[in-house]
């Protein structure tokens, strides 16, 4: 079956940084997207960096500048560095792979910030 594991959240000071990672294994389907959404409490999930398999990026307005996606095609793999989070940043961050037909979630990774 399908496994997304996230790796990298935690608890950081405003200023700080974390890398998330990514690994997607068993999937039969090519992957064309991988990205990064977020969902904070009382909010809708909404999606924080995609990034296409042919290297398209797009970002969340509110991230721009700050966060960086990149990935590793061979290892299906997707990585999320973060600078100058903000306690706005504060999420459960969840891994997202889409293929044609289906799509895939990760089961989340937990970021704090604050002091």
């Amino acid at each position: 079956q399908v496994q997304l594991v996230e790796s990298g959240g935690g608890l950081v000071q405003p200023g700080g940084s974390l890398r998330l990672s990514c690994a997607a294994s068993r999937i039969i389907f090519s992957i064309k997207t991988m990205g990064w959404y977020r969902q904070a409490p009382g909010k809708q999930r909404e999606l924080v960096a995609a990034i296409t398999s042919g290297g398209t990026i797009n970002y969340s307005d509110s991230v721009k500048g700050r966060f960086t996606i990149s990935r590793d095609n061979a290892k299906n793999t997707v990585y999320l560095q973060m600078n100058s989070l903000k306690p706005e940043d504060t999420a459960v961050y969840y891994c997202r792979v889409s293929t044609t037909p289906y799509d895939y979630w990760g089961r989340g990774t937990q970021v704090t910030v604050s002091s």
